[in-house]
């Protein structure tokens, strides 16, 4: 067995480790908010009813930890830049 990484993949110690998670459903779409314990201020938005594998990140400047209108928020605008007829961020 080779100590090659394996193209395609992380090594397990570069992957981040969340702390909390929260699941919320904005405007009839399902998200997973996942918060980076070791980046304060980071997290992680899955959209998990979307017709693709796709999310985005958010971090706060001051590092604080978000409150759900604000993970509301960040969901919403995210959600105001996708292409309908591609489920993607529009070009």
């Amino acid at each position: 067995m080779s100590d090659e990484p394996e193209p395609g993949l992380a090594p397990e110690s570069t992957l981040p480790r969340y702390d909390d998670q929260v699941r919320l459903t904005v405007d009839g779409e399902e998200f997973l908010v996942r918060h980076r314990a070791d980046e304060p201020g980071t997290y992680d938005f899955d959209w998990l009813s979307g017709p693709h594998e796709y999310g985005f990140g958010s971090s706060s400047s001051d590092r604080s930890r978000l409150s759900r209108p604000e993970m509301t928020e960040a969901i919403r605008s995210f959600l105001a830049e996708i292409d309908p007829a591609t489920g993607y961020l529009a070009d």
